[in-house]
């Protein structure tokens, strides 16, 4: 049972990974929420502890950015803050884990961690199919051209001119005297 719940978990966490700037991130309030704080008192302990995170680790949004998040989302679930969230990475999320100094942080700053890595492992595998497809592309590409080819001959053969037909020799002209 243990192990569905952190399968739910893990599912959970790896839907609250987005990408922004180029960077795997997770907001503040998703992550103290996971960790079991308000988000202020997620903020406040970063500020605290600011050397931390450098921008690598955390970076706040532009307004642009939040303004993106809203409409890719459809509804406003960051509406209401008085400041513009923060965005951590996954090394960000683990040092957050350390900071906030409390189990239950600890332990979902590990499941975090690990919901990043099986992100970047999908992404790793994905790209392998993507070199696959594209030898596979290269290859087919090559088959149809000579493929294509064919076509063209056989079709140049199809429309060579048909031999003229020529007078039959013999009592043709009766034939048509007799038709007449």
């Amino acid at each position: 049972m243990a192990g569905k719940k952190s399968l739910i978990i893990a599912e959970n966490i790896e839907s609250r990974i987005m990408l922004i700037r180029g960077q795997r991130v997770m907001l503040d309030a998703d992550l103290a929420e996971l960790y079991g704080v308000e988000t202020g008192a997620l903020n406040r302990a970063v500020k605290r502890n600011i050397e931390r995170f450098p921008q690598d680790f955390m970076f706040q949004l532009t307004s642009e950015e939040l303004e993106d998040l809203r409409c890719q989302f459809g509804t406003s679930s960051w509406g209401g803050r008085r400041y513009l969230p923060y965005a951590f990475t996954e090394h960000g999320a683990l040092m957050l884990g350390n900071v906030l100094k409390s189990g239950q942080a600890v332990e979902m700053s590990l499941m975090v961690v690990r919901a990043f890595v099986h992100l970047r492992e999908l992404v790793a595998g994905n790209k392998e199919l993507a070199q696959q497809l594209s030898l596979l592309e290269r290859k087919v590409g090559a088959h149809d051209k000579a493929i294509a080819e064919i076509i063209n001959a056989i079709r140049q053969f199809m429309a060579a001119e048909e031999p003229k037909k020529k007078r039959t020799i013999g009592f043709a002209q009766w034939k048509e005297k007799q038709n007449e």
